[in-house]
């Protein structure tokens, strides 16, 4: 799943950046070439999750925390992708149907 590893990589270079880490410093802490990283973070390679779990273990961020962050990345696009994909006139002007009397009111889809 392309959008995961994408997230992922935001996820994990964000945590490196927070802690103002640079690649190689990551890269000799967590035991794995400074390339993979780079691709890792790029949403260029799938991480292992033993190779996960070491860079997790680098940072000193459990690997629950990463994932938490990009399952709610996840879900956040996926909401987007699903309101993106609403048809504009639904989304916009939503009307009760029944007995034809207009409440004048606009309804929002959920």
């Amino acid at each position: 799943m392309v959008i995961f590893r994408r997230l992922l990589g935001e996820v994990l270079r964000t945590q490196r950046m927070r802690q103002g880490r640079t690649l190689r410093q990551l890269s000799a802490d967590a035991q794995v070439s400074l390339g993979y990283i780079s691709e890792i973070e790029r949403g260029q390679k799938e991480a292992s999750s033993e190779l996960l779990a070491s860079i997790c273990a680098a940072l000193d961020v459990p690997l629950s925390e990463i994932l938490g962050e990009v399952s709610d990345a996840v879900a956040l696009e996926e909401a987007a992708l699903d309101i993106a994909s609403t048809p504009l006139a639904i989304r916009s002007t939503a009307r009760p149907s029944g007995s034809g009397a207009s409440s004048g009111g606009v309804v929002a889809a959920a």
